[in-house]
């Protein structure tokens, strides 16, 4: 039965709730294609986690369910201990889509603004946070800017700034480093790693797997639409006796689809 949407999970001995939590997450969409089945994933607070896979492993679908875009067919999936489907949850989570997604007529400025009112953010605030955040990306020159006018770096960027306008404890993002150059990509994994070394979870998708491995505590991967191991990046390589992550990747998932 899934929670009252608003209510906290409460948890055996009144520890602090993960910062994700999935169980039985399924997804079959009208179609008749199943793309989740019975997942289950913990993430802790503070944790910064990988989750690997080919195209239509069920990353899109699973973080669809968490950020309320999908319906899941079933399962429970909370925020910091809070439903999913609530008002709670959405202010703490943050999602930097892999597709460039933000209005092509308003200004940068104007875009992180409206943002934060939607998570009901203060325009005083907003302003404030929109500031910060444009001189932290290096975009407060194009402040003024239309969104299409920008480079697609840039535009990355942006989209990168719009999922922390309202401070999210959770931060998804979903293959942020998609066609940038290596000098962007650089940047983004040193302000994601302060991110969290601050203190926000992150849950990071991506296809190069040396990103994954650079970065995360923990990795996930995924096939079918389950979860068919994880570990740190350490006990995956032992595990498998990989040099790295790419080699393990192609030992799990590569062996996956030959076997199947």
């Amino acid at each position: 039965m899934s929670p009252t949407p608003g209510a906290p999970a409460a948890l055996p001995g009144g520890g602090s709730p993960p910062a994700l939590l999935v169980r039985g997450l399924s997804k079959t969409y009208r179609d008749g294609f199943t793309a989740v089945s019975g997942l289950d994933l913990e993430i802790a607070d503070g944790a910064f986690f990988g989750l690997l896979g080919p195209n239509g492993a069920g990353k899109t679908t699973l973080i669809g369910s968490v950020c309320n875009i999908v319906r899941p067919t079933a399962g429970t999936l909370t925020v910091f201990g809070h439903d999913h489907r609530s008002r709670e949850a959405r202010r703490l989570l943050g999602l930097a889509e892999q597709e460039i997604n933000v209005d092509r007529f308003l200004s940068i400025r104007q875009i992180l603004i409206y943002h934060a009112g939607y998570h009901g953010v203060g325009r005083r605030a907003a302003v404030r946070r929109a500031d910060e955040l444009l001189q932290l990306f290096r975009l407060d020159d194009k402040a003024d800017v239309r969104a299409y006018e920008l480079s697609g770096g840039m535009q990355r960027r942006l989209v990168l700034a719009r999922a922390l306008m309202h401070r999210p404890r959770l931060l998804i993002l979903d293959e942020p480093t998609a066609g940038v150059d290596v000098e962007l990509r650089s940047e983004i994994w040193r302000l994601v790693k302060g991110l969290n070394a601050g203190g926000t979870t992150v849950l990071l998708t991506t296809h190069y797997l040396e990103e994954a491995e650079t970065l995360c505590d923990e990795i996930a991967l995924l096939r079918g639409g389950r979860i068919v191991d994880r570990g740190s990046a350490a006990s995956l390589r032992d595990r498998y006796a990989a040099r790295d992550i790419s080699e393990v990747y192609n030992r799990v998932i590569t062996a996956e689809e030959v076997a199947s």
